[in-house]
This record gives C-alpha cells, sequence and structure tokens, in this order.
C-alpha cells in the first residue's frame, strides 16, 4: 500500500519546480508588457508628442525614487548616500532631458535597441548559457547573452539603415559600417546599466528595485539599459551636429 502510494506521489524536482516559477512569470510579465505598451498608444494617441514627454517624465520620477531607495538601502553613510543621490538625479535627468528632445524616429530606435537586445541576450543566455559574466552581480547574465545581445542591437540598427539608403536611392556603405558597429556597442552601453543596478540591488540586499509592475519589478529594473543608451546617444548626436 505504502509503495503504490509512493509510486502515485510525484516529488517536482527543483529545475522542474524552477520551470514552473519561469512559466508562471512569463505570462504574468507578458500581460504587464501588454498592459503598459496599451497605455502609452492611447496617451500616445490622445495627446501625441507632449503624451510621450509626460510618459517618460513620469517614468523618470519613479525611477529616481526606486534608485533613491536602492541608495538608501546600500549605505548609511551620509556622504555615500548624498552623493549617490545627486549622482542618480543627474543620471535619470539627463537621460529624462535627452529622450523628451529626441525625435520620434530616434527615440524609438533607442528603444529598439535596447529591447532587441535584452531579447537576444535572454534567448542566447537561456539557450546557450556557458561563463557567467559576473556571478557575484548578476548570476543570469552570460557571456554568450552578451553576444546575443550585441547581435540584438545590430539587427536594431543596420537592416533600418539598409532600407533607408534603398529608399533613398543611394547605398550609404559609411553610415552601414556605423550602424553594425553602433547596434552591437550600444547593447554593450545597454548591459552595462543592468549590471550597475544589479549590483546596487546586491548591495541593498533586494532582489527588484520595487514592485510596481508585477512580474517585472520596478520600472528601474525594465529601463536601466535605455538610461545609459539614451545618454550616449544623445551625445553623440550633439557632437555629430
Amino acid at each position: 500500500m505504502e509503495a503504490a502510494e509512493s509510486e502515485g506521489t510525484h516529488e517536482p524536482t527543483l529545475e522542474e519546480v524552477r520551470e514552473h516559477s519561469r512559466r508562471k512569470t512569463l505570462g504574468i510579465r507578458a500581460a504587464s508588457a501588454a498592459v503598459m505598451i496599451a497605455i502609452a498608444v492611447a496617451v500616445y494617441w490622445v495627446l501625441g508628442d507632449r503624451g510621450l514627454d509626460i510618459i517618460v517624465g513620469v517614468v523618470a520620477v519613479i525611477c529616481f525614487f526606486e534608485l533613491l531607495f536602492l541608495i538608501i538601502k546600500a549605505t548609511d553613510n551620509i556622504a555615500f548616500r548624498l552623493a549617490g543621490i545627486l549622482a542618480g538625479a543627474a543620471y535619470i535627468g539627463l537621460a529624462a532631458v535627452i529622450l523628451i528632445d529626441f525625435d520620434i524616429q530616434s527615440f524609438y530606435i533607442s528603444l529598439a535597441v535596447v529591447i532587441l537586445a535584452d531579447t537576444f541576450a535572454y534567448v542566447f543566455g537561456t539557450l546557450i548559457g556557458g561563463p557567467r559574466i559576473m556571478p557575484k552581480v548578476s548570476p543570469n547574465k552570460t557571456w554568450a547573452g552578451l553576444l546575443g545581445g550585441m547581435f540584438g542591437g545590430f539587427l536594431a540598427l543596420t537592416p533600418l539603415v539598409y532600407l533607408s539608403s534603398r529608399i533613398m536611392g543611394v547605398l550609404d556603405t559609411q553610415a552601414l559600417l556605423v550602424a553594425a558597429i553602433a547596434g552591437p556597442a550600444l547593447a554593450i552601453i545597454a548591459l552595462a546599466g543592468d549590471l550597475f543596478e544589479s549590483w546596487l540591488k546586491r548591495r541593498a540586499g533586494v532582489k527588484d528595485s520595487s514592485r510596481l509592475i508585477p512580474g517585472h519589478g520596478g520600472f528601474l529594473d525594465r529601463f536601466d539599459g535605455l538610461i545609459p543608451v539614451a545618454i550616449v546617444v544623445g551625445v553623440l548626436t550633439t557632437l555629430a551636429i
């Protein structure tokens, strides 16, 4: 009788539990992302560019308060806290100003680079695995994921530049070369922003910057890569002008 009960009861392995958790979280993440996208589209539809500016401003304020929370949790040193808060305000504030100042093409191109880099990094890291970049800071970030992210950055820029050149009737090889280099480079910059926030969360002893977005954590967890990418693109664009 005991043997029959034992055979009928299956104790899930740790890997099975993790896989179930990943699938459950993936559904929540997808639903949250769909809601956020729907809200952003609705606001932009009603208010146009002004609506986009409002979204950027609101997200920037939330990110700053989440960063403030992490800094306060990370250190008891008043001087370090003050320096971190001032640097964080400049960091997020500059990115917000640049994003608001962007034309619509630059805004969505920067967003596309970060999204595709993050997506391909996740796919490559999950399918290939391998050595981790900084296991003590972010155990899930692998070198395979980095290469995937760079490939995603390449895909975000290079085909777009190629199609634009074809539409204009002139194949701009120099622009293609710049795009082929800039895409992967921006993906690395996005990863650096991600790793910086992961390091800060480790110091603070928390998993997420907040729980405002179900399945995602906080707004800072979602936009940690876009912030440095926006700053770099904004600075380079200004210098090019």
